[in-house]
């Protein structure tokens, strides 16, 4: 089962060298199935696209959110412009603390089960497995084995070719980068492709689901 803030299970990770077209991008991830976008403050002109986007009527059935969060000020930033979630590679009580006061879901970043465990009991509902591919689908599903309870999403070396095997494996959702948004769709204003893209991911794990 995905969150329930994000249904199609599919968190597209939109990391762009600058944000000229992260809005094209993301609707035209929208208009996928994908229901949650999450635009990395390490492109130049994040947080601008983030207050644009969440109030933009194209984005209506797609929650935006802020991910390379590393602090509480950059997240209480994100938060003031409209993010609805926030990510973070690595675990930041502060920001667990400041996003569970406004209601706001936050995913900080951990890999072994004593980290995704310490991210759990710190409040957050969510937890990232970062670098999932260094563990792999068989890691988290043994992981799960005896904390069952850890809602995980992977994020990391998730494609296309293993995003059914991580919802099998155990995983809340999933979080797709490059394997999704590549620089060179988005330089040629391939809109229709990475829409297509998003869509075969949203469908692998309905089937995966089903």
């Amino acid at each position: 089962m995905s969150e329930p803030w994000v249904p199609s299970g599919v968190i597209a990770v939109v990391r762009l060298p600058d944000a000229k077209d992260l809005r094209a991008a993301a609707v035209a991830l929208a208009a996928g199935g994908v229901a949650a976008v999450e635009i990395t403050l390490t492109t130049p002109g994040a947080r601008e696209a983030i207050t644009q986007l969440a109030s933009d009527k194209g984005m209506a059935r797609c929650v935006v959110g802020a991910g390379t969060v590393l602090d509480e000020q950059a997240a209480r930033d994100v938060l003031a412009r409209g993010a609805r979630f926030v990510v973070s590679p690595t675990l930041d009580r502060g920001v667990v603390r400041l996003c569970r006061e406004q209601g706001v879901t936050c995913i900080p970043g951990a890999f072994t089960p004593t980290e995704l465990l310490e991210a759990w009991r710190a409040g957050a509902s969510v937890v990232k497995l970062f670098p999932a591919s260094t563990g792999g689908p068989r890691y988290l599903r043994e992981v799960l084995a005896p904390l069952p309870f850890l809602r995980v999403v992977p994020s990391g070396g998730v494609s296309l070719e293993n995003a059914a095997e991580w919802v099998r494996a155990g995983a809340a959702a999933i979080s797709v980068g490059s394997a999704l948004v590549t620089p060179a769709l988005v330089r040629e204003a391939q809109w229709s492709e990475l829409t297509a893209r998003a869509r075969e991911f949203v469908d692998s794990l309905a089937r995966a689901r089903a």
